[in-house]
């Protein structure tokens, strides 16, 4: 590999780690400004949650259309106009006069912020090997993380000394400075820049096809529900607390604004180690296999959403580390997954497809969640149906994983 390939590289995966890191600066602002929107507004759990339902309707969209619309624009313009737009419309947020303006502009938001994983994550797969994705991708699915917890401690920052409308002024303010980073360092694929293509030998496609989702091979299509199966209940778990961690903190424990945003971060805290260390270890000790390191994570965060279930509702003490163990257990499959185990699904001509796909089911997942919770949760009752909610997917997940295990032993083409 020459020295321009690894500048390249260096460069393009700053530049896609940022990107994604910048979209969740207009992604979170609505729900850790959600317990001071509804007190101001006076929309309640119902109201607040239909909003944000409309946003990962949108988003299950967008994932759908960006499988088709991806391939077709690239990753660098479909990246592009998703964070233009996001930037708008976040900035419209922060001034909507009524929920269902809200809801409107939550749904465009989402529409914009599905550009952002499958875009990148394609951008990826044309500059690393399969036989690095796992440590590569492991260090690069932080970006959700570590976008989740910069956001999360900037929107508690905003709303200890401001109104929560500046929320989205600010998420807007950084979203632009990450636009501009994009513009000036991601390239598609060394070709673009004059430089040899990365091989990709080994993948679970027929490469001499072109890029129309029905070559995918049996063997793929398999690997995909399995995966998008998978992610389904993962975005379900991950969303669900992302989206009503704080406000359960602010009403069930009555903290702050800013001090249950605060402390909602611990279940981003703890996903980071859980990245890093899944992906290093599918690499290099299960020869990049995908399924065996996720489903040992996997059967831990079951156990632990059993504590959660047993023992969550007791303290917020005992709420918050338990979060951040839910956090480290699920993100790494999570990443793992929906990043690297979708490139190897797609293989480098196809990966914006699978991981738009994989995404799109998730973002059901993540639907279903906001629809479920706002409407089972009652402060009179607690948290156990909400706890117990957390286990089952869990659960499920583990399953899914457990399929992709099986295929591998027998014999068939697994991840």
């Amino acid at each position: 590999m020459t020295p321009a390939h690894r500048t390249w590289r260096v460069k393009v995966f700053i530049a896609t780690w940022l990107s994604y890191v910048g979209f969740y600066f207009c992604r979170q602002p609505f729900s850790k400004a959600k317990g001071a929107i509804g007190d101001e507004m006076h929309w309640d759990a119902a109201t607040l949650g239909n909003i944000w339902t409309a946003y990962l309707i949108a988003y299950a969209i967008g994932q759908f259309l960006a499988s088709r619309m991806g391939p077709k624009l690239g990753p660098r313009k479909n990246v592009l106009l998703g964070m233009a737009l996001s930037i708008c419309v976040t900035l419209a947020m922060g001034i909507a006069p009524d929920w269902k303006v809200m809801a409107g502009l939550v749904a465009v938001n989402g529409l914009a912020q599905a550009t952002g994983w499958s875009g990148n994550v394609g951008t990826m797969a044309g500059w690393f090997h399969k036989h690095e994705r796992g440590r590569v991708m492991g260090f690069w699915s932080t970006n959700f993380t570590v976008g989740a917890i910069a956001s999360g401690f900037t929107m508690a920052g905003v709303l200890n000394i401001a109104p929560w409308r500046w929320c989205f002024y600010v998420g807007a303010a950084v979203l632009s400075v990450v636009w501009v980073s994009f513009y000036v360092n991601q390239r598609n694929r060394p070709e673009d820049v004059g430089l040899a293509a990365i091989d990709d030998p080994v993948t679970s496609l027929d490469e001499s096809a072109t890029a129309e989702p029905a070559k995918l091979s049996r063997e793929a299509w398999a690997n995909l529900l399995i995966v998008a199966g998978f992610y389904f209940c993962a975005k379900f778990i991950r969303y669900g607390l992302w989206s009503w961690a704080a406000y359960f903190l602010h009403e069930t424990y009555h903290l702050s604004d800013s001090r249950a945003a605060l402390f909602s971060v611990a279940f981003d805290v703890c996903g980071i180690p859980g990245v890093i260390l899944t992906g290093y270890i599918s690499d290099r000790y299960f020869n990049s296999r995908r399924g065996e390191i996720a489903l040992i994570m996997m059967c831990g965060m079951v156990v632990t959403t059993a504590l959660l279930m047993a023992f969550g509702g007791a303290s917020v003490v005992l709420f918050v580390i338990l979060l951040g163990a839910v956090g480290f257990t699920l993100y790494g499959p999570d990443a793992l997954l929906s990043g690297a185990g979708a490139m190897d699904i797609g293989g480098r001509r196809h990966a914006t497809f699978a991981t738009a796909m994989i995404s799109t089911f998730g973002s059901v997942g993540a639907a279903f969640q906001e629809i479920v919770i706002s409407r089972a949760y009652k402060p009179e009752a607690g948290l156990g149906p909400i706890f117990a909610m957390l286990f089952g997917s869990a659960a499920l997940g583990t399953l899914f994983c457990a399929a992709l295990v099986i295929r591998n032993r027998r014999g068939g083409k697994g991840i």
